[in-house]
Formats: C-alpha cells, structure tokens, sequence
C-alpha cells in the first residue's frame, strides 16, 4: 500500500459538508482483497477494538485503503473527536482509492492517517502496534488545537445561530461573520472592547481606585516595592491581608489570609515570581465568588472553591490529590472543565503552614485545603450561585464592569453571603478581570450550566441577525469569469461594496488587490475576511473545489452556466462528464435554504441538479419552449428566458423584461453565449433582490472590454478589420465562438490559437476539428506552459484536427504567442475577421492593444 497524496478539504466538498482529509492510495493485487489475507481482520481489531463497527456499516475492511480509512476514522474516534463521516471510493484507475475521513483539527486528522498507515502496516506485518499511545498523541494535539472552552463556547453559540466563522490564528482570535457584518473575538473578549478598558483591568490598583471613586466597596489597598513596606502595610491595614501582583491574571501569585511576618514572606516569594510590582490589600473574609458580567447584564456566578483532599487515614496527600486528578474533567491547562491540582510551592508553602507536608497523612473525614486562592486554573472548583444573586450585588458587578469598560467583565467579589448586599456584610470587590474564563460557568462542578455563548452573541449581534453577506458563487465550463464580473457590477449598481474572485485576480471595489488565478477556496475566504465588503462575487473552479472545497459554508446563490465535455476531463480521478457534474454541483448543495440555485436549463447535466438543493431554483434557457423551464415555470417558480429581442423574467404571471439592445455584452442579441451569461447574472440579481432599474442600468454600462472582462470576447478594430481576443480554452468554448463569430460579416477569417498541455489528446483535436469548418486560415502556436507536454506535442496535435477541414486552406505554426499575433495582425486586410485565443491574458491583450493604436495616437503631441 503507498499514500501517494493527502489533501485538507477545508470546506464542503464533494463527499461531505463536513471537513475532511482525502488520501491518494494504491494498492496491490494482494491488498485489493483482504478477505484473501489469514486473519488480517482478526489482527485489525485486536489491535484497534474501535473497529468492531466499521464506519461504512460493513463488517470486515474490503482492501487495504479501507482499512485505512476505518482505522484512521477510530483512532479519532476513540482521542474523543467528534466526527462521523468516512468513505473510501474506489477510482475507475486499478487499484488506486480515494480514502475520504472527517476530522475536527486539521493537524489530528494528518496525524490519524499516518497513525493507521503504521497500524495497517503493523497488521500486515503481524507486528505489535501501540494503539493507547497512538491515541494519546491524537487526543494531546487534539487539545492544543481545538479551541478553549471559553472560546469554543461562543463559537458554538455563533454556528448555532447560523453565523460563520474562521480562526484568525491557532490561538483564539475568531472571526464571526463575513465582509462589512464581521466581528471579531479573542477569548473571552469582545473586539468593541476598547485596549484601555483592558489596560486598566490589568492595573489592579487602577481599578480599586475607579471604583472606589465610584462609590463601589473595595478593601483597602496599597502598592508595595519592599518587603519592608509590605510589613508596614499589613500592619496598618489589619490582623490579615491578601499579596498579590498589580497587574496579574488567573489568580497567579496571589496568597490570600497572611498574618504573619512569615507568612508575608512567603507569599512576597510567590508574588515575586509573577511580578514585581505588588499590592497588600485587606484581607476580607468569606467565599470566593466570580460574577460574569456580559453587555451590562449579570449572565452567571458561581462560587470558587479552593483545591482540597478529605483524609481517609490511609493516604497521603500527594495520594489524595493523584486520585482527584484522574477525574476525566481534569486536565492540564483549560481544555476541560478542570485543571489538574498540582504540588507546587505555593501549595507546600500553604501545607507546611499548617504543619503538614505532600507526604502526611491526614485523619479521616479532615479537609485539607491546598492553596488559599480559589481559581479553577490552579485547581480550584466551581458551584453556580447564579440564582442567588442579591439584586444589588448584581448592580455593583454590573456597575464596577461599566466602570472599566469591559463587555465581559469576570467580577471577583468575597463575602459571605452573595444573597445579602456587600455592604450590609463587609463584602467587596477584589478584581475585575478581562477575558475572563468561562468554563467555571459553562459547566460548573456543581450546580446549573448557563448558556454563556449565548449571552455572548445577544451582546454582539441583533436577535435575526446571522452577520453574513450576501455570496454567488458562479461555477460552470464557460462563462464564469463574465458572469462573474457581470454579477459584480449588478450589485455595485445598488451602491454595494463587492468582492470578487476570478481565474483573472481578486478585486475589491473594482480594485485588484491581489492577480493570477484566484479561482480557489483561499480567495474567497481571503475576500469574506475584508471589512469593507457588502457582497462577494465567487468564481468557483473545479480545481479548488477538488483540491480544498469551497471557501464558505454555504452561498445565497448559485450559479452552474453549463456543464462542457472537454473540461480538465481525466485529471484528479475525473474521467467523465457525469463525475464533473457531480464536482460542480457542490456549490448548489450548499446553497442556504433562503437561498437560490441559478441553473441552465438547455444543459440537462446542470438542470439535474436542481433536485440536490436546500433552496429555491431559478431556470434560464434559450427559449421559453424549453420542457424544464416550461415545466418550472408551470409550477408556480422563477424563469428567465430569450423572447426575441428581450430577456424575460417571469414568476407567476409577473413579468420583468430586459431588451437586448441594453444588454451592452451581447451585442443587441447577435453573440449567444453572451445572452445566457447575461440570463445568468439577471436570474442572480434577480435572487438577489437587486431593483430592476439598478439591472437595466448595469446592464447598459457593462461592455466586455480588454478592461472590464478581459479575455471573454474582446473586440477591437484594426485597419478596417474585426479582431476578437478570447480566453476559450476547451471544446464546447470553440463552439460557443465558431457560433457567435458566424453572426458577424467578413470576406475572410482566420483564427489564433494553442492548446492546454493538460487537455487529452482528443480534446485538442477536437478543438481545430470545429475551426477547420468555420476559418479560413488557422495559426498555431504553443503555450507558455507545456504543463508535461514536449515542444511540438500540442501543435501536431492540433494539426491533426485539420487534416480534414472543408474551410481552412492555410494552417502554419508560429513560435510563440506573440509572434502569432503579429504574424496574423499584419496579414489583415479591410473587411477581414480575426479571432485571437490568448494564452498569456493580459500581456497578449497589451500587445494587441500596442499593434493596433494608431501611431499618431501613440506619438507624444507636439510642443507648443
């Protein structure tokens, strides 16, 4: 068995919505066939139990790549990942499968698969496999990848709410929502929250001070450089006192109920680990509570209690707390509900205050606190107390959060009775905190979890509102980047700020910001991260689709132009034009159920795919004649076709018809595939709910030039001679153009073109087989880029598509493209018609631009 490829499928994608590691494998004749092998399930399943039920339902792996597959699946599985999707697919290649499995994190998913190749090996091999520690290494980076319990939290309260979101960093900085509806969070904290609210809850002085001017209580307090002021201090503040860090987090360095000059040396030891700039404050006795204070409202509490042990008589205290570590809700760090307790200083230095030490062993039924602070992230427990907040302790928490300026605000608060007003009690604030953790009220260790995320997102966002922009992804064999383009300035129209992708670059308020082929999934996110985006505008290619899924979860519209038979066919284990279907179709699958899929109804492949979406459908066609556009619009549903001289929208006896003399791109109606790229975008923005004035308008202004559309049917004149240059790369493109070129007068015409290395044979000669019948005289030349073809493969190629022309008379070769260009520019004569299929886009349309300026244009004027 040899992996020969992995890939992340980061978004939804032809297998599943759901991520997913796909993997390459090719398998021997031996390993086709395991039923063959003595005993290989038997070994699989002692080794990894987890196999007893096999993901696809079947009870014993089919080959060795589905084996990989299941394996990989339950290793996840057992590190606690929370997937439920895998297949493995055999391609129409011999031997060699696709091995499709979800995963959670990224960096797990890759690790799973080389993990259940060494299983599957093993197995082979008949050879030990260390299936815990496998899993051990999964679950670890498991929880140093996936998101925080905070975090995770709100970002599973945004997904419920149908809002998006893209980690920023692999920390926790998180996008919720697209474009211009973004907001953005980093923990537990809000990015309206200003950095000197943040900045003052650091200053633990600072914030005493505010608060106490705001006539908040708060225990008495004074900043302290030596141990020797420490001293005086306490002194003056009372019998106990609490040290701690001025700016400090999580309860580190702080030491709680000091009263003697030794003590007070001990916690300036610990505090001085942290920081050096110390406060000695008064002690208040009571509990320890935490309010979470969300958008000026109190949305939990809970009381914090201390690490402990409770004696038996018969361990001893390292013992105890070794045993209340496996509790499965600890961890290290804040992955889960708890953390581990550990013997550090700090819990020494408490223990051998009250004359004990790791190794004692306390009586039976006595309580042992380990340290005086009682953050959980030192080990400490939790029990909700929301619903026994005082009204007026729940104003101060809410007072003292507004006070610094924080959105969520963690209020430290001790007294002893959180059902009675501070001041009744002697109670009083002790910190604010910024970013605080959540998991102490998510799921406390006794009492109610309370829906934190939740209060999160009614503090960020409006009840209905999901933060997303309006999204089209365009995808197809021809006429996505016009339609694209054309898409783009419907909605500019309306005055919206559009981001766009296309095979040309990503543009962003008709600026390009970045060039090349921007077809893929990473543009599109690239573009739904920018502030300043209203509505994006996708072309969505079948290489990024198979190479990573889509950029989003799902679009408002989309559009599928037509589905060709020469497109990209045998590469990536897509042999067919039913597999293409299948690839292309993803973008309606995930279509949101409000949404629309825009779908050619003249092509039966693309009309198949109304059945696989969640939304509504809008058909276009040729004529209204069309048995599927007829059939829908019989239905009661949206259509739009030709009429003549008019496009027609029609839903319901209500009409919306467009003359083709304003549709600029289509040239009153005479280029056709112009017309159903036009017909494309009107049933988009008609998804959209663009007003129709805004459409005619767009329309009118949009023409397919060398700068608004490049490469898609831009026409020049040239010495009394038509040139056309065009992006048309595949066999149903040609004859698109052979039809459109057909429509426009001249005494001769002669085309310009070469061929992708990567198209098969019999699609390049496919490709001159249509020009011989339609040119007169054929130049070729050969790419920039072979893409594994050797010099002159492709010409001779396309020369064998000619051999049996009826029209063209003349056919030679020319090195390089420009060349070709200037050996057909300079053979035009008035009247003639030239049709240019550009390799290099914009470089060749420069040159065509420079050959055909008239030179007194081109020269500088002269003095005056």
């Amino acid at each position: 068995m040899h992996v020969e490829r992995i890939r992340a499928l980061r978004g939804p994608n032809r297998w599943t919505r759901s991520r997913a590691i796909e993997a390459i494998v090719r398998c021997d004749a031996a390993e086709r066939e395991l039923a063959a092998i003595p005993r290989f399930a038997e070994r699989l399943r002692e080794r990894c139990p987890d196999l007893v039920r096999l993901p696809n339902g079947a009870s014993t792996p089919r080959s060795m790549a589905h084996a990989l597959g299941a394996a990989a699946f339950a290793l996840q599985s057992r590190a606690g990942c929370p997937i439920s999707f895998a297949r493995t697919i055999q391609t129409s290649e011999t031997g060699v499968y696709q091995v499709v499995v979800e995963y959670s994190e990224e960096a797990v998913g890759r690790l799973a698969f080389e993990l259940a190749e060494a299983l599957v090996v093993a197995v082979q091999a008949d050879s030990p496999f260390d299936t815990a520690a496998a899993v051990a290494r999964l679950r670890a980076i498991d929880e140093d990848e996936r998101l925080g319990p905070s975090t995770g939290e709100i970002v599973q309260a945004a997904r419920t709410r149908g809002i998006p979101y893209r980690r920023l960093t692999t920390g926790s900085l998180v996008q919720l929502g697209w474009g211009s509806r973004q907001r953005r969070i980093q923990a537990a904290e809000m990015d309206a929250t200003s950095a000197v609210a943040e900045q003052i809850a650091q200053d633990k002085e600072l914030t005493k001070q505010l608060l106490s001017d705001s006539g908040i209580p708060v225990p008495d307090g004074v900043p302290v450089e030596t141990i020797d002021e420490a001293w005086a201090a306490m002194q003056r503040l009372g019998s106990a006192v609490v040290v701690k860090p001025r700016d400090g987090n999580q309860g580190k360095g702080v030491t709680v109920n000091v009263r003697t000059r030794e003590q007070l040396e001990a916690a300036w030891a610990g505090a001085l680990e942290f920081e050096s700039d110390l406060l000695v404050e008064r002690y208040i006795p009571g509990s320890d509570f935490r309010l979470l204070v969300v958008g000026g409202q109190l949305v939990a509490a809970a009381r914090r209690d201390p690490p402990a042990v409770i004696g038996n008589g018969v361990h001893t205290i390292r013992e105890l707390v070794d045993e209340i570590n496996r509790d499965p809700r600890r961890s290290e760090g804040h992955a889960t509900a708890l953390t581990r307790v550990t013997l550090d200083t700090v819990a020494c230095t408490r223990l051998a205050g009250l004359g004990l030490s790791p190794e004692s062993v306390p009586a039976p039924g006595v309580r042992v606190v380990l340290r005086h602070n009682a953050n959980l992230s030192t080990g400490g427990s939790a029990t909700d107390v929301t619903d026994d907040v005082h009204p007026e302790v729940a104003a101060r928490a809410i007072e003292a959060a507004r006070t610094v300026g924080l959105d969520i605000c963690g209020v430290d608060i001790v007294c002893e009775n959180i059902s009675r007003p501070l001041e009744e009690q002697g109670g009083g604030i002790v910190e604010v905190n910024a970013a605080p953790g959540l998991r102490m009220h998510i799921a406390p260790s006794y009492g109610k979890g309370r829906a934190i995320g939740e209060a999160v997102m009614a503090a960020m966002f409006e009840a209905d509102d999901d933060a997303r922009i309006p999204v089209v992804a365009v995808t197809g064999t021809n006429g996505k980047t016009t339609t694209v383009r054309l898409i783009a300035q419907l909605l500019a129209e309306t005055g919206a700020r559009v981001g766009m992708t296309t095979t040309d670059g990503v543009y962003v308020n008709g600026r390009r910001t970045d060039d090349g082929d921007c077809s893929g999934p990473k543009s599109a996110r690239n573009v739904l991260l920018h502030p300043h985006i209203d509505a994006a505008v996708f072309e969505t290619a079948r290489g990024g689709l198979l190479r990573e899924g889509l950029g989003f979860d799902r679009c408002r519209v989309a559009v599928v132009t037509n589905i060709g038979e020469g497109d990209h066919l045998g590469m990536n284990h897509v042999d067919d034009v039913a597999t293409l279907a299948e690839v292309k179709s993803v973008v309606v699958q995930n279509v949101s159920i409000d949404g629309f899929a825009v779908l050619n109804a003249d092509d039966e492949r693309v009309a198949a795919m109304a059945q696989s979406c969640p939304g509504a459908v809008i058909f276009f066609a040729r004529e209204a004649t069309n048995p599927v556009l007829a059939a829908h619009r019989a239905h009661g549903e949206r259509v739009v076709y030709r009429d003549g001289d008019e496009i027609a929208c029609v839903h319901r006896g209500v009409e919306h018809r467009i003359a083709l003399e304003d549709a600029a791109l289509t040239r009153h109606g005479t280029i056709g595939f112009q017309v159903e790229n036009a017909m494309a975008a009107i049933g988009a923005a008609w998804a959209l709910g663009l007003e129709w004035s805004a459409v005619r308008t767009a329309l009118r202004r949009f023409v397919p030039d060398a700068r608004t559309a490049p490469g898609r049917f831009n026409v020049f004149e040239h010495a009394g001679a038509t040139v056309i240059a065009d992006y048309g790369h595949n066999v149903d493109a040609i004859a698109a153009l052979v039809q459109a070129v057909e429509s426009i007068p001249a005494t001769r015409r002669s085309i310009v073109i070469s061929g992708a290395g990567d198209r098969r044979d019999e699609d390049l000669r496919a490709q001159t087989r249509l020009l011989g019948e339609a040119f007169d005289e054929v130049i070729l030349y050969e790419d920039q880029c072979q893409r594994g073809r050797a010099d002159g493969e492709v010409v001779a190629l396309l020369r064998e598509g000619l051999q049996a022309a009826s029209r063209t008379s003349a056919v030679r070769a020319v090195h390089g493209e420009f060349p070709a260009i200037d050996a057909a520019l300079d053979a035009l004569a008035p009247g003639e018609l030239c049709v240019i299929l550009v390799d290099q886009v914009e470089a060749a349309l420069a040159h065509i631009e420079r050959r055909i300026t008239p030179a007194a244009q081109a020269a500088p004027a002269p003095a005056a």
